[in-house]
């Protein structure tokens, strides 16, 4: 890589990792005061935890020859990874090429334009998610000007969150006093969750890890795509290959429904703009900590923000299902700690 690239990866690091952590002060079922901890990963320059793992993906390519700058960068996605390449993109001077199901929120979609990338949407007719990786396989093959990031597959996804993520929250959690007795979050690529669980199993080898997945559409437990769901991100109709579930613990499912009212009393009673990921991430870490006790420090990332979702059900009224976990907590306070 020539100097000028590696200056450029150099100041753009500057603006992706070492984002605050908060501990959220909560009550559940108006018991005991209890405490979990979030990574806020919307402080990354596009606005979402998958920042860090396009920006690892990047440069290592270009270590690797795999990329050149007169590249165009094809890529499927829900949405956070599409717009993070298309920042990034934009900064190395790349012309970006996205495939997503068209049923993602529209603000994922005009942002990516924002960016200047160009947008194919696929339906469900056209195969969704399965027809998005399949039109890029068959784009790559076709022109050998393509770089293809490969999320799902790529090494180096998983990396970017043992050697960035992972050491942030060991640090951050020493200054609340705190060490993580488990680490749990929604699974898209899986690179997030396992990353996390590799590292931080380096500093307490008892740490849990467990990944999330939605309860109306599980396709981890099942193996395939299982009816559908709202919490954009996760569960891409099949298990992705750097996810290794024998290396984890249970899975634990959570309601979207319940997802959207969680993220809502986050915004309403702490002032988060969660997104409605970050929402089923507190449930699941609440249904972690009544697993394991309510002693125990849980772990996860808010993934992105509220922004991202305004045309979805995150600003209607959602019913309360039989079950929710959101109802049932009451949100206290929270506590910052910045690298």
């Amino acid at each position: 890589m020539d100097k000028v690239l590696q200056k450029k990866f150099d100041e753009v690091r500057k603006l992706i990792g070492n984002t605050p952590m908060i501990e959220i002060s909560y009550r559940y079922r108006k018991k005991e005061e209890r405490t979990l901890y979030f990574k806020l990963e919307y402080y990354n320059v596009s606005g979402s935890v998958k920042d860090r793992m396009a920006l690892n993906v990047l440069e290592c390519a270009y270590k690797n020859g795999t990329i050149s700058p007169d590249h165009i960068i094809a890529e499927t996605t829900s949405g956070n990874t599409g717009i993070a390449f298309c920042c990034l993109g934009a900064y190395l001077g790349h012309e970006v090429l996205i495939y997503m199901p068209d049923w993602m929120s529209e603000e994922r979609k005009k942002m990516m334009s924002a960016f200047g990338a160009k947008l194919e949407l696929v339906s469900r007719e056209q195969g969704g998610f399965k027809g998005c990786l399949k039109a890029v396989e068959e784009l790559k093959k076709k022109n050998s000007a393509i770089f293809t990031p490969l999320q799902f597959e790529n090494k180096h996804n998983t990396m970017a969150h043992f050697t960035t993520t992972g050491p942030e929250i060991a640090a951050q959690l020493k200054m609340f006093d705190k060490s993580c007795d488990a680490v749990i979050a929604g699974v898209g690529t899986g690179g997030t969750i396992m990353g996390l669980g590799k590292y931080l199993k380096t500093v307490n080898p008892n740490t849990k890890v467990y990944p999330m997945e939605p309860a109306s559409s599980p396709t981890l437990s099942t193996g395939h795509q299982v009816g559908k769901h709202r919490i954009q991100g996760i569960s891409d109709e099949f298990i992705p290959p750097i996810l290794k579930l024998d290396e984890l613990d249970e899975i634990i499912a959570v309601d979207d429904g319940d997802a959207i009212i969680m993220a809502q009393k986050l915004s309403r009673e702490l002032g988060l703009g969660a997104g409605i990921s970050s929402g089923a991430n507190f449930a699941g870490a609440v249904k972690v900590q009544n697993l394991l006790g309510a002693d125990k420090t849980v772990v996860s990332v808010f993934s992105d923000d509220n922004k991202k979702y305004l045309s979805t059900d995150l600003i209607r009224e959602e019913p309360v299902r039989d079950g929710y976990l959101a109802p049932d907590i009451e949100l206290l306070s929270y506590r910052a700690a910045k690298l």
